[in-house]
């Protein structure tokens, strides 16, 4: 079946409510026939009423009606617009949601999943282009995801929703236009499979020995692959990348399995440096997989806000190009300190 990523993830928010009453829906505009900014709610107040609510542009409110939702026992998905207007409920996830689950004496199960559109290249300026995963790594109770146009959200999003924990599924608003893809051969040089049985670590790669390895979220998958193209077709480096649907835990020890071999490892995120989802699994490779000797290296984007003008966005944003000349420099050098000894 040809989907967009926007079309899947779709289909498993509409069967996620019709196979669950529990499931309830909020956000701003996301009633037909707007359904949503991005379109991915579309059709669900129709079909689902009554558990479908529109609501007051109030992250903190829509956060607090969600969070009483959730301790009464059901099971609502909140919409935010866009990532960057998450902090506005910074205190109902941190301090209400993810404490919820353990701060009553005994373990509460605590079902909530919090979308979240996140990233640039739309120029859509500092305040709607962020990408805002790190401030989220750490907090007790609370998961991170990553929507990617590897996994299927029919497949996961019922997981989210029943893992008795509030959990947060940001997604890159490039990828709902993109084409969701299917395990195989993805085109005339690269192969898809899955390195874990929960199909959680998807795995993108030429061949079983790959010269480097990119551990990216579902939203730097295509920047990733074309550099990788690039690597091997014009300097013959064989370039392994693996995209996690679950960002936080980390899943450190397929991790550690799926880079056995690899002699470099660099994880590449389109936010900034500081604090950051690739420092946590260089810090979860090196505690938990305890032969990982391999130096995990960070690409990020500049340190700057995301400009509007789409040439200063680009300048600032991790492109392929990066990732190629960052690879080019490290692996040469690699190799003629190899050609010295």
């Amino acid at each position: 079946m040809n989907e967009r990523v926007v079309e899947n993830l779709n289909r498993a928010l509409h069967c996620a409510m019709a196979a669950d009453e529990r499931v309830w829906f909020l956000g701003e505009d996301v009633c037909d026939p707007y359904g949503g900014a991005f379109k991915v709610s579309r059709g669900l107040s129709t079909k689902f009423s009554g558990r479908v609510l529109t609501t007051p542009i109030s992250e903190l409110g829509i956060g607090g009606v969600a969070n009483g939702l959730a301790l009464a026992g059901q099971r609502p998905i909140l919409e935010f617009m866009f990532g960057d207007f998450i902090f506005l409920a910074f205190d109902q996830i941190v301090n209400f949601a993810a404490k919820s689950v353990t701060m009553y004496g005994e373990r509460l199960p605590f079902h909530l999943l919090v979308r979240c559109p996140v990233g640039g290249h739309r120029g859509y300026g500092a305040t709607h282009s962020q990408c805002v995963q790190k401030f989220f790594i750490g907090v007790p109770n609370l998961e991170l995801y990553e929507l990617s146009p590897l996994h299927d959200n029919g497949i996961h999003l019922p997981r989210l929703l029943g893992r008795g924990v509030p959990s947060i599924l940001f997604e890159n608003k490039l990828l709902y236009s993109q084409p969701q893809l299917q395990p195989g051969e993805l085109d005339d040089l690269f192969a898809f499979d899955f390195a874990d049985p929960a199909g959680n670590l998807a795995r993108v790669r030429i061949d079983s020995r790959p010269d480097a390895t990119l551990i990216a979220g579902g939203g730097m998958f295509q920047a990733c692959l074309k550099a990788a193209r690039e690597l091997f077709l014009e300097h013959e480096w064989e370039v392994q990348i693996l995209v996690p649907f679950q960002l936080y835990p980390v899943p450190s020890v397929a991790l550690g399995q799926a880079l056995a071999g690899s002699r470099s490892v660099y994880v590449v995120e389109e936010g900034t440096a500081g604090g950051t989802w690739g420092a946590e699994v260089a810090a979860a490779l090196a505690r938990d997989v305890p032969d990982f000797r391999t130096p995990v290296r960070l690409i990020h984007s500049a340190d700057s806000i995301i400009p509007s003008a789409r040439h200063l966005e680009r300048a600032v944003l991790v492109q392929p190009e990066d990732i190629v000349e960052r690879l080019v420099r490290d692996l040469s050098n690699a190799t003629d300190r190899r050609s010295h000894h």
